[in-house]
């Protein structure tokens, strides 16, 4: 029976797995205080299963959201904190469909084995959670399954049946019943449960009540919230409750239709992801209402409070046009109140009517009363939406014609079109295109619902007149019970704790090694055999030959162990992740443990083994990165043991593994090795040369052909890795010259790498600079190969959850499904841009320093540039600060300089959070959500002036010539201030909503502000007078440069535009990014344009001869923050915590001229290793080569990307 056909499609359990980890990544048991990462421990069908895909990996972090906790007790009948809790929980899959789970978490005793190896206490609990995983949401039937399994396996009287029997039955038999057809009955030991569907000409499958969402909102917040899930804003809900989450969640997606919910759907977030909080795109997430947010911006964030039904936002949300807010008001309030409604109307028969008024009134809350409140939601569509079918029109590019549309419902209701500013938002949602694309779907608009509706309506008929008039009985399919073999009649299972199923000899196995591992005394996995020969008192009364022969027993029993794990990595399923597998864990363990290189050269020796004995080398792309990643650590502590022999031995053999790419040309692992520093040693070279040289075949062979031929083979690695084209030929000159060979020889060498070099970028493409473009199927190490600190990797599964929740964030489909299949897909977002981080990583020895100091996030963060404070002749001892602002209300003043005191000051005055700081050569401005601007004396560090006069937050601020100060506000005004008389000198613009975003030019008086009201606005400030309204953008503008005849700007509408500033025109749309453009700069050396976006990449434009995207980069797997741009230098930071620094090298005379772009000459120079932190914002000192980030932990990252060259 396929997967699709089952309602119940896995039986999961998941909690303290044999492998513990806190949230943080520590391995290990950390005390009963801490939190703990939960994994999967046991599910029906096994993971290997050939027939069904694998649950989502998500799934552990998804239904234990907060974590798992060690208890000394377990229930306790007089606390009720120690009860079980059942709630179910939804994820979204790739295209959109939706997984629904029903949970039920408990404490449960922790594993005896699991003690024993971690040393916990003994007679522990631990969470753990039973969970039914299904496509159908029948989430009642759900529910009743799981509650009766709980019930029977901690029952006093037992099951009749193992309880996994029992478990196994229901998931492989129960069949999804046909919709509107069938009703399947089946038994829980002696319990009977049944599940049927609705018709297809109903209403959308719904099983759950909506009587939750009425009780925690009243009908105006009701209201509300529909109307900002209509207009696709940023959706939080809180609540102490899960259950609560997950039903008003899906009663509100119900009460949209016929719309769809278009965007990020995650009704309950685990803990540690708050901070996608701070996502600028669309979405409907749940949190519990424990979980601490203070230090997350909710700017433009809709958060409803179900416990307190309480709504609070800092964006307006239109209102729904009168007369239909009427009519959904009177008609949801007739619902739920009819007794008050009907209050002062006349009964005229008494007999009946009053009756029936009474018992309306007083009836519980059942089925049709959903029916009823999804009835007037459908309602409401067909009257708002009214005769749109005439104005669907697919030569348009929305295939709506939206103008025509809101004229016609003008001249039919009286009402300007300026008025619906709630309907024009709407029919530019996502939710709605999607449903104009579903009506062009001749079976969905068959089954049009709110056309047949419409239809109705116009012939006077009964809304209910849209259903079928009859429909038959459904057909009861009964599902017989299972006998167990070898159970006799009368014998009950009872158990203590809930039961683990019969694990396969593999997965024994697994367990085993992972505990012996945690307990420090694994046989099967020693982990460095020099720790087991040297250390300990029977290794010293060992004589030396006895150690020796101790020491080969052990090295063969590691190969042994390698080579067995090598083959079972091989024979991996498709549907298995080689990343997350065992063997690439307990292979990765026993290179990265072993201090003699025993596990290293082992695995690479296993390798070669395989091709010799007629192994054909094809890899999959999965089993693709496990081994290069597995090669990439090898040879990097090869390298550090300056073990050559280790690192040749890996550089042949990554030459024969390959896999195809999509073109179907081989691609060979040793094309992914380039980011290790040994290949530009000409040391390796020189040691290579002698190896290939001593192990000639023929060294009879003339002297000049055996060195060529050796030479020949020294070139194709070269080519093979991916070395510039110069360096490899000085290293093959330079051994060639102290070889003697002549110069015919050194042409035709030199000829031949040429030729490799083309035969690549043939396929591969142009190398740009020294840091050549590779085809993005690297993904970032497990491990970093430079930080021993395990404590600042990331946990996996927290990086499992991150990379799920990130995923859901794209607006790339095939991203997103592909985050269901493993943690992370090799060819997510794959452009040739995201290599060149990896050929930059050779440059790895940079300074990296931690600035402590604030208390809360960084929200404002400022670098004090030369030009800022005419530092001519660089005698500004300020020229380099970075300047702070946090939601701690302070601001801290650093100076880079002084390494290890780097805190000059902390500047308090504000009372709410700081959101913009400015300075010059005097002073420091800085505005925050008190309204205020603060001018601080640099030098002493003392406040100065309290600039008081906005009437909202300010977002903007800069310091002016003549001692003046340019703010801007969430009060949509811009305001010049005199700092001498501390005074407004003039409110110099005024927009009508929100400014985001500010651009001054001081020498010609021209001012742009942007913000919320999607206008771009230029005053000459000089002449008092405004120039233009930049109108074109759809949606918010973030982000603004201005040079003296262009604006350029960037929205949340994924566009970028440049203006004219001479005739107040849109040049160009750059419109090429999958996400709102958050920040935008223009290069004064080649008048170039570079925009960033919500969805990691970074764009280069050319502005010669019209506009055009030369280069794609996707460096960053997050949001870019900032980009910031100099004549030579280009700095870019990004909410990942990761940076980047880009050089254009200067022309020099006798250079061959460049023909190409100006603007695709930006080198990658440097990159930092990324640790785990989510960014707010980020500033760059190009003079000095410096970029700084500030995180919501409070923290500032700076790097010197000049420091230990």
């Amino acid at each position: 029976m396929a997967s699709t056909s089952r309602i119940f499609e896995y039986f999961v359990v998941c909690g303290l797995g044999p492998e513990i980890r806190a949230l943080d990544g520590v391995k290990g048991f950390h005390g009963a205080d801490e939190m703990y990462m939960p994994a999967f421990i046991d599910q029906f069908p096994h993971s290997g299963h050939a027939l069904y895909p694998p649950p989502p990996p998500q799934l552990p972090t998804c239904v234990l959201p907060a974590g798992v906790r060690v208890y000394s007790s377990g229930l306790d009948a007089n606390d009720v904190s120690t009860y079980p809790r059942s709630y179910p929980i939804v994820l979204t899959e790739g295209d959109g469909s939706k997984i629904y789970v029903s949970c039920i978490a408990f404490r449960d005793p922790i594993c005896e084995d699991i003690i024993e190896a971690y040393q916990i206490p003994v007679n522990s609990f631990a969470d753990k959670c039973i969970c039914f995983v299904s496509h159908s949401p029948s989430f009642q039937v759900l529910r009743d399954a799981l509650e009766e399994i709980f019930v029977l396996c901690f029952s006093p009287a037992g099951c009749s049946k193992p309880l996994w029997d029992i478990i196994s039955h229901v998931v492989s038999n129960v069949p999804l019943p046909t919709p509107g057809k069938d009703r399947v009955l089946f038994a829980i030991d002696n319990c009977l449960l049944s599940v049927e569907t609705p018709p297809k000409e109903w209403l959308p499958h719904a099983d759950i009540s909506f009587q939750p969402l009425v009780q925690c909102l009243d009908v105006d917040k009701l209201i509300q919230l529909f109307t900002a899930v209509l207009l696709e804003r940023r959706i939080l809900l809180r609540s102490n409750k899960y259950t609560l989450l997950t039903l008003v969640s899906e009663a509100i997606c119900h009460l949209i239709y016929p719309i769809r919910w278009q965007h990020v759907y995650i009704p309950i977030i685990f803990s540690s992801g708050v901070d996608y909080i701070d996502a600028p795109t669309p979405y409907m997430m749940g949190l519990h209402s424990g979980v601490d947010t203070s230090t997350v911006t909710m700017d433009g964030v809709v958060v409803v409070d179900l416990e307190y039904n309480r709504i609070t936002t800092t964006e307006e949300i239109p209102p729904i046009p009168e007369t239909e807010l009427s009519f959904l008001r009177g008609e949801i309030l007739k619902l739920l109140q009819p007794n008050v409604v009907s209050i002062d109307y006349m009964k005229i028969n008494l007999g009946s009517m009053g009756d029936h008024s009474i018992r309306a009134g007083t009836k519980s809350w059942g089925q049709e009363h959903d029916f009823q409140l999804r009835m007037i939601f459908l309602r409401f569509f067909a009257q708002i939406m009214s005769g749109y079918r005439n104005f669907i029109d697919n030569a348009l590019q929305t295939g709506f014609n939206s103008q025509a549309f809101l004229k016609k419902r003008s001249r039919a209701t009286n009402q300007p079109v300026e008025s619906m500013s709630m309907i024009m938002q709407f029919i530019e949602t996502q939710g709605f295109l999607d449903y104009l694309e579903r009506c062009n779907n001749s079976e969905e608009y068959t089954n049009n619902l709110l056309d047949k509706l419409q239809d109705a309506t116009g012939r006077g008929q009964s809304p209910l007149a849209i259903f079928p008039s009859h429909v038959a009985d459904p057909e009861i399919i009964t599902i017989a019970d299972s006998e167990t073999v070898g159970s006799e009649p009368g014998n009950r299972h009872c158990y203590k704790s809930f039961p683990a199923n019969a694990r396969t000899e593999d997965q024994e196995e697994k367990r085993k090694s992972i505990l012996a591992l945690a307990s420090g005394a694994s046989k099967q996995v020693p982990s460095s055999p020099a720790v087991r020969i040297n250390g300990g008192p029977k290794a010293e009364s060992l004589s030396p030959r006895e150690r020796a022969a101790e020491r080969e027993r052990m090295v063969l029993d590691i190969k042994v162990k390698l080579q067995g794990l090598w083959l079972r990595l091989l024979r991996l399923g498709a549907t298995e992740d080689p990343l997350s597998s065992f063997e690439y864990g307990t292979i990765l363990a026993l290179i990265e443990s072993d201090a003699e290189g025993i596990g290293g050269s082992g695995f690479v020796e296993c390798i070669r083994e395989h091709i010799h004995s007629g192994w054909q080398c094809r890899l999959t792309d999965e089993q693709f990165i496990a081994v290069k990643e597995l090669l990439k650590t090898a040879i990097t502590l090869a390298n550090s043991r300056d073990d050559v022999s280790t690192i040749r031995d890996a550089l042949e053999v990554s030459a024969e593994m390959y896999r195809k790419d999509p073109n179907n040309v081989q691609d060979y692992v040793q094309r992914h090795l380039l980011s290790l520093s040994v290949w530009e040693e000409l040391r390796f070279w020189d040691g290579y040369f002698e190896y290939l040289m001593e192990n000639c075949s023929n060294k009879s062979t003339n002297y000049v052909t055996l060195v060529t031929a050796q030479l020949i083979v020294m070139a194709t690695h070269m080519a093979g890795l991916g070395l510039p084209d110069i360096d490899s030929w000085n290293m093959i000159e330079k051994i060639a010259e102290r070889n003697n060979l002549g110069y015919k020889q050194l042409i035709k060498l030199r000829a031949l790498l040429t030729h490799l070099q083309q035969l690549r970028v043939g396929y591969w493409g142009a190398p740009v600079g020294k840091n050549q473009p590779l085809p993005s199927y690297s993904m970032a190490s497990p491990r970093a190969l430079d930080i021993s600190d395990e404590s600042e990797q990331p946990a996996e599964a927290s990086v499992l959850g991150r990379s799920w929740v990130h995923s859901m964030f794209s607006r790339d489909r095939s991203l997103r499904a592909s985050s269901f299949n493993r943690a992370s897909d090799p060819k997510a977002g794959a452009t040739a841009g995201k290599t060149d981080l990896a050929a930059a990583q050779k440059k790895t020895q940079t300074n990296m320093r931690i600035l402590r100091g604030h208390t809360a996030a960084i929200t404002a963060l400022h670098c004090v540039t030369r030009k800022e404070v005419w530092d001519l002749v660089g005698d500004r001892e300020d020229a380099g600060f970075f300047i702070s602002g946090s939601t701690d209300c302070t601001v801290k003043v650093w100076d880079p300089s002084l390494r290890g005191s780097e805190l000059r000051a902390t500047l308090k005055g504000h009372t709410r959070t700081v959101r913009a700081i400015s300075s010059d050569r005097g002073k420091i401005v800085s505005g925050a959500d008190d309204q205020s601007v603060i001018v601080w004396d640099k030098q002493a560090f003392m406040l100065l002036e309290d600039l008081k006069g906005h009437d909202a937050p300010v977002t903007s601020v800069r310091m002016l010539s003549g001692e003046r100060v340019l703010t801007a506000s969430h009060d949509g005004t811009v305001k010049m201030w005199d700092v001498r008389t501390d005074a407004c000198v003039a409110t110099v613009g005024r927009c009508q909503s929100a400014v985001l975003c500010m651009e001054y030019d001081d020498s010609t008086g021209i001012l742009a502000a942007a913000g919320r009201d999607v206008v771009a606005h230029v005053w000459d400030i000089r002449s008092s007078k405004q120039m233009f309204k930049l109108q074109g953008h759809t949606k918010w503008i973030r982000s603004m440069r201005m040079t003296r005849e262009t604006i350029i700007t960037g929205s949340d509408d994924w566009t970028a535009r440049v203006w004219s500033l001479t005739r107040g025109t849109c040049d160009a749309v750059l419109a090429c990014h999958a996400g709102p453009i958050l920040c935008v700069e223009y290069s004064p050396s080649d008048k170039g344009i570079i925009t960033g976006s919500s969805d990691g990449l970074i764009r280069f434009w050319e502005n010669e001869g019209g506009i055009r995207c030369v280069k794609n980069l996707t460096l960053h797997s997050a949001s870019v923050l900032s980009i910031s741009a100099g004549d030579h230098w280009l700095g870019i930071g990004a909410a990942d915590n990761s940076m980047s620094l880009f050089h254009r090298p200067q022309e020099r005379f006798g250079n061959f001229s460049n023909t190409g772009s100006k603007v695709a000459g930006w080198q990658l120079y440097r990159t930092p290793q990324k640790t785990a932190a989510v960014v707010r914002c980020i500033a760059s000192d190009l003079d000095r080569k410096r970029i700084c980030s500030g995180g919501r932990n409070g923290l500032l990252r700076l790097w010197d990307a000049t420091t230990s060259i």
